[in-house]
């Protein structure tokens, strides 16, 4: 599954302005972290997408955009499984 895992994340990154990719598991551990994104943010990037469910928790999980002047952060729940993609703003 790793091997996977870093082929996917790879092919995120080759994405134009994206500068970072994190996956996380739903205890919030760190599976696989890319560019900017930090190790450390995992847990709040799980906690975010789980307070997110709640809104509608009869429908799919929600895709939540954290976005400043400059950079977005795109936080995605598959299943246990919840990404994160950081962007560059155009």
């Amino acid at each position: 599954m790793e091997k996977e895992l870093d082929k996917v994340i790879e092919e995120i990154m080759l994405a134009p302005d994206v500068n970072g990719c994190l996956v996380a598991d739903h205890q919030g551990l760190c599976l696989a972290s890319k560019g900017t994104a930090h190790v450390d943010s995992a847990g709040i990037i799980v906690a975010i997408s789980e307070q997110a469910c709640k809104i509608q928790p009869n429908l799919k999980p929600p895709t939540v955009c954290l976005e400043t002047d400059k950079k977005q952060c795109l936080i995605q729940r598959h299943g246990t499984i919840t990404g994160a993609i950081y962007k560059q703003k155009a």
